[in-house]
C-alpha cells in the first residue's frame, strides 16, 4: 500500500514580506521563469486527485512559497474538500502548512484547527533578531505581526511550530532566543541553517552562517536543551530529536540526517514538479501533474539522477568517524556541484565539533530512552 508526501506552492514565490535572506526568490532568480503565479483550483483537483489515486496508505499535503496563505483561504477550503472528494482508498490525510504568520486572523485560525493543520510558523527569535531580516515591502520589521499569529494559534488549539533561520546573528544571540521561545512557551522548534545564493562563494554575505558560528550555535543549544531535559522540560528540537533516532536505530524523517536525497515532489503553482524544494530549476523538473502520474513523476530518469548526484564524492565522508551520524548532511550545503560530484558539506568542521562534544550526552539521553526512561 503505496504512501505519498507532496510540498505545493499554491501562490508560486509570491510573498508578503520581504526577507533578505530568502532562498526561494534566489531560485527564481536562476530559472527562465520567475514566477508560476497562483495554482488555479483546476490545478488543485487534478493534483489530489491523483494523489489520491496512488496513495492508499497515507497522503501528506504540504502547503509552502513563496508564502501559501497569499493564495487565499478559499484555496485551502477547496484543498480540504477535494481530499475528502478523491479520498476514495481511505487513506489517511495530514495537512501542514508554513507560513510567515502575517495573514493569520481567526478565520485562519480557526480552519487550521477545524482541519488539523499542523503549522510551521517563521519566527527568528527575539524582536532585535527577526527584524532584522524579516521585513515588509515597506522595510517594516514583521515581528509584532508573527506574534500575534502564534497568539491566535495558541487561542484556537492548533499544533504549531517555530520555524527559525540561523543567521550569523542569530546563531550569537542563540541562549537570548532559546531562552525567549521556551518563556513564550514555544516548545517545539526547527532551525534551519542559513543559504547563501546559488552560485555564490559562502559566507560572504551580511546574513552569512560560517562553519565556526555554526558549531558554537550548536554546542549552545545543545546545552540547553539538555540543561532542560534533565530537568523534566520538554522541548523539541528537531534535529536534535533525528539524531536521537538514528542512535535508537530510527529511520531519520529529515532527509538532511539521512544522508540520502529523497523525491520530494515539490509541485509548483502551474503543475510542474520537481524533486526538491532547493532544486525547484528548470533542470531538475521531473514533469508536470497535468500530463503525468504518480509514480512516474517520481520513478524517472532525471529522478534517479538527482538521487545519484548526492551520493557521490563520499569518500571523505566514509572515513569519518562521525560518518554514521552526520552522513554527509543536505545536499544543498554540498554545493558547488563540479562534474556532477557534490563537494564536502560547508559545514563539516561545524558537525565534526559538535558530534565530539556532544556525542556522550547523546548517546546518554538515546539510552535512557531504550530504557523505558523518558528524558522529560
Amino acid at each position: 500500500m503505496p504512501s505519498l508526501s507532496l510540498l505545493i506552492k499554491p501562490a508560486s514565490g509570491s510573498c508578503n514580506i520581504r526577507c533578505r535572506y530568502c532562498f526561494y526568490r534566489d531560485e527564481q532568480q536562476n530559472r527562465d521563469t520567475y514566477s508560476y503565479g497562483m495554482m488555479t483550483e483546476e490545478t488543485l483537483e487534478t493534483l489530489i486527485k491523483k494523489a489520491l489515486r496512488y496513495a492508499t496508505r497515507e497522503c501528506s499535503f504540504g502547503f509552502q512559497g513563496g508564502e501559501p496563505t497569499v493564495r487565499g483561504l478559499d484555496f485551502f477550503k477547496k484543498a480540504v474538500e477535494l481530499q475528502k472528494k478523491y479520498n476514495v482508498n481511505g487513506a489517511r490525510i495530514s495537512n501542514a502548512i508554513q507560513t510567515n504568520g502575517i495573514a493569520i486572523d481567526a478565520s485562519w485560525a480557526q480552519f487550521f484547527a477545524d482541519n488539523h493543520f499542523l503549522v510551521g510558523l517563521s519566527l527568528d527569535g527575539n524582536k532585535e533578531m527577526h527584524d532584522r531580516y524579516r521585513l515588509d515591502p515597506a522595510g517594516n520589521g514583521t515581528y509584532s505581526k508573527v506574534l500575534r499569529a502564534a497568539q491566535l494559534l495558541t487561542a484556537h488549539k492548533v499544533d504549531f511550530n517555530i520555524l527559525t533561520v540561523v543567521t550569523g546573528q542569530t546563531a550569537d544571540a542563540i541562549t537570548r532566543i532559546y531562552n525567549f521561545y521556551r518563556r513564550s512557551g514555544f516548545l517545539y522548534q526547527q532551525y534551519i541553517p542559513c543559504l547563501d545564493p546559488l552560485g555564490e562563494a559562502r559566507g560572504g554575505n551580511p546574513y552569512a552562517l560560517t562553519p565556526e558560528k555554526y558549531a558554537k550555535f550548536l554546542k549552545t543549544l545543545f546545552d540547553l536543551w539538555y540543561r532542560d531535559s534533565q530537568a523534566g522540560k520538554f522541548i523539541y528540537i528537531r534535529y536534535f530529536e533525528n539524531l536521537l533516532g538514528l542512535l535508537l536505530g530510527q529511520r531519520p524523517e529529515s532527509c538532511g540526517v539521512s544522508g540520502q536525497c529523497v523525491i520530494q515532489n515539490v509541485v509548483e503553482a502551474d503543475g510542474s514538479v520537481y524533486p526538491c524544494d532547493f532544486y525547484c530549476l528548470d533542470q531538475w523538473k521531473l514533469g508536470d501533474i497535468h500530463t503525468d502520474d504518480f509514480p512516474a513523476l517520481f520513478q524517472n530518469d532525471k529522478a534517479a539522477e538527482f538521487l545519484a548526484v548526492a551520493g557521490r564524492g563520499m569518500d571523505a565522508c566514509h572515513q569519518c568517524e562521525w560518518y554514521p551520524v552526520c552522513r554527509g548532511g543536505c545536499r544543498r550545503d554540498r554545493e558547488p556541484i563540479l562534474n556532477g560530484t557534490p563537494s564536502l558539506n560547508y559545514f563539516c568542521p561545524a558537525y565534526q565539533d559538535f558530534f565530539a562534544y556532544a556525542m556522550p550526552r547523546l548517546q546518554e539521553v538515546a539510552g535512557e530512552i531504550a530504557r523505558g526512561r523518558r528524558y522529560f
